[in-house]
């Protein structure tokens, strides 16, 4: 039996990921990671509750918890990367980075030096190990996290267990349920933790300087005003502050693309406006799972978000780090600093981060 460490969070799926391993005969200890320090954190990020949460399992369970704060690290390798992609005008994705960076980097390193032959953590993801390591989707298509993976490398899925990977989110919570796990109903944790509850907006301007500027129509008619373009992404609707206006058809307004050289958002009506639509993507950033490129040319599927159905396309690599993607069928709000992430049936084979979208 393997002695394995696993990230605690306070939630439903870490909790019975423990568990199962523990099931299992496993050597089990937990970590609990604090990400993210603000002083008035409580109003927004719930990480004492999450905390309590975790200890109560923890007991329940007769394993060890450590705490550790990876907040300097979380700030110089996520966040500083988070604010630099707004500022430039682009949608990044921290959980993506996060994973990378602090999940399998400063968390494995961590447990290793705990004495851990291997991390486990909650994903809905399974892992092959023969010979080659492979990210395989896991069996809950909703709650696939594959996406948010895509940039772990051999070393980090070889050193990882997902032990809900098998199961169905509904499983899960009837399993924790059953052991009596106070937190087998809590909610799911969604969005950025360090923004919480708060206005978007309102989190941003207190990193990142507003820079107004015109909103424009596809026929170049000003017919409104933002803030800074780094608080719009594409296909947003919301926060637009577009009225009703004379000679329109009445419909929504949702952004279609930002010009950063004249500081100006495009906007278009309708949710599915022709402009907000692209069989094509230029992306770089290039990371494959197995290390290597399956080709110069393959046929494949794509994400471009998470939880989206996987998408037909062809797959041209440029060079080592860029890449082309054209889809069968249009995709909308191809938005630039989020990732397109590549499968060939159940398997994650790595991703890119969009850089445009562009007709191919």
């Amino acid at each position: 039996m393997s002695n394995i460490i696993v990230g605690l969070s306070g939630g439903v799926d870490s909790a019975v990921a423990a568990l199962l391993l523990k099931q299992q005969g496993h050597e089990v200890a937990a970590v609990f990671m604090k990400n993210w320090d603000e002083d008035d954190e409580d109003d927004y990020c719930p990480a004492e509750q999450d905390l309590a949460d975790a200890r109560t399992i923890a007991g329940q369970l007769g394993i060890e918890l450590h705490t550790v704060s990876f907040s300097s690290e979380y700030w110089s390798r996520v966040f500083a990367h988070f604010l630099a992609e707004y500022e430039a005008g682009r949608t990044p994705s921290p959980d993506i980075i996060c994973n990378r960076e602090i999940k399998f980097r400063a968390f494995l390193d961590h447990a290793t030096g705990l004495g851990a032959d291997f991390i486990a953590t909650g994903h809905y993801a399974r892992i092959e190990k023969s010979p080659v390591v492979r990210l395989l989707k896991g069996v809950d298509e909703d709650k696939d996290q594959t996406y948010f993976l895509h940039t772990l490398d051999q070393a980090q899925l070889a050193s990882s267990l997902f032990p809900l990977g098998g199961l169905k989110k509904q499983a899960v919570r009837e399993m924790a349920k059953e052991v009596g796990f106070p937190v087998y109903a809590k909610k799911d944790s969604t969005g950025i933790c360090f923004i919480g509850e708060r206005r978007f907006s309102a989190f941003l301007a207190q990193y990142l300087k507003k820079n107004p500027g015109e909103i424009r129509s596809l026929d170049d008619e000003v017919i409104g005003q933002h803030d800074g373009l780094m608080f719009y992404t594409i296909g947003q609707r919301q926060g637009l502050g577009i009225g009703g206006r004379q000679n329109s058809s009445g419909d929504p307004w949702y952004v279609t693309s930002k010009d950063l050289e004249n500081n100006i958002l495009r906007v278009a009506q309708g949710v599915n406006h022709p402009a907000l639509f692209s069989f094509g993507l230029l992306a770089s950033e290039l990371h494959w799972i197995s290390a290597s490129a399956p080709g110069e040319t393959l046929e494949c599927c794509a994400r471009i978000r998470h939880q989206q159905p996987v998408q037909d396309c062809t797959l041209t690599v440029s060079s080592a780090q860029q890449c082309s993607v054209r889809f069968k069928q249009p995709q909308r709000a191809i938005t630039p600093g989020q990732s397109v992430v590549f499968y060939q049936d159940d398997e994650c084979l790595g991703g890119a981060v969009i850089d445009a979208a562009i007709e191919l």
